[in-house]
């Protein structure tokens, strides 16, 4: 048992975390007589440390995840999703989502294709909550800095965002809410091509190549912020244990950006470290992602208003709970 946590602590911490690039680039910029001890110093070893990092596990995650896509194309995936009734449905819709599209404006075209194609408004929603909030490379990303439980409970409860807050739209039936020419639409069944090995290798690089730079940057404001962070006493006043409304605060922070997990992550980071509360954090990236003002501005293309603020209430609401329980647990999975 001790080798099997020694062996996972090292994949966590130099695979992961990349602690050895950390002490690399420490070591560099000391030599060039940049002190890291120093909050300059610290803040440049931050921002091409954490850069690096994300960019480099991107890479990787992308190519993972775009080929497991490869096998999920938009026809597939309606037609799979086709076969299911009831909660069995939201449940899949979301954990289709985690396959799918980084952003919540790049899951909405989906989203839209989706409900043309005549599937229950409740499944498409749970897709489309589930899809910029929980992907596979979020998973791996929070595990290389805040630890495999707080990965694994994140992504179980952004999941259970989805299938609830679908479910709820389902029950309410809503259909009238969305715009005529989505639902006076036709898809057409396109017949999808059985690509071999290379074409599919060939199709995640071109995904890594375009996503990276569509991220990238995100990325560098991201990880700049987090770089220069507002004072720690204002972090921990504003968003530590002092403050109750922190959640709420933070959830609403979120939502004027437009930025996806892994622009984030690295303000995350920094927030935590200078002092604010676990649930606070995840709260913040959540209303990013999901509640993106940008983002609900091409959902109310898709939407009427209703529609549109029922769902912004579910997702709130749901962020809100998820970032009260993480604050409530934190000390015993940190």
């Amino acid at each position: 048992m001790e080798a099997i946590k020694t062996a996972w602590d090292f994949f966590q911490n130099e695979v992961l975390g990349m602690r050895w690039l950390n002490q690399l680039i420490a070591t560099i910029l000391n030599a060039c007589g940049l002190d890291t001890a120093g909050k300059i110093g610290a803040s440049v070893q931050f921002f091409i440390y954490d850069t690096i990092k994300i960019m480099v596990l991107l890479g990787v995650l992308i190519l993972i995840i775009s080929y497991i896509q490869s096998f999920f194309p938009p026809e597939r995936t309606k037609k799979i999703l086709g076969k299911f009734h009831g909660i069995g449905a939201n449940i899949l819709a979301a954990l289709l989502g985690t396959v799918t599209p980084f952003c919540s404006c790049s899951s909405i075209p989906l989203f839209i294709g989706f409900t043309s194609a005549g599937l229950p408004l409740g499944v498409t929603f749970s897709f489309l909550i589930s899809s910029p909030m929980v992907d596979l490379g979020s998973l791996v990303l929070l595990m290389s800095i805040f630890g495999w439980k707080v990965a694994l409970l994140y992504v179980i409860l952004g999941l259970v965002i989805a299938v609830a807050g679908g479910t709820v739209i389902e029950k309410l039936h809503l259909e009238n809410q969305v715009e005529e020419y989505i639902r006076s639409g036709k898809s057409i069944d396109v017949p999808q091509e059985e690509l071999h090995f290379k074409d599919r290798l060939k199709y995640a690089w071109e995904q890594v190549v375009s996503t990276a730079k569509k991220v990238a940057p995100y990325v560098l404001i991201g990880v700049g912020i987090g770089a220069v962070i507002i004072p720690e006493d204002f972090v921990v006043k504003v968003l530590g244990d002092g403050n109750p409304f922190g959640v709420i605060l933070a959830t609403l922070a979120g939502i004027p950006m437009y930025a996806d997990i892994f622009g984030t992550i690295p303000i995350a980071e920094a927030l935590l470290a200078k002092g604010a509360l676990l649930g606070v954090v995840l709260s913040f990236m959540m209303g990013v992602t999901t509640l993106s003002l940008p983002s609900m501005i091409m959902l109310r293309k898709a939407v009427k208003p209703k529609l549109l603020g029922i769902f912004i209430a579910l997702c709130t609401v749901g962020i809100i709970v998820v970032g009260y329980f993480f604050n409530a647990i934190q000390y015993l999975i940190v």
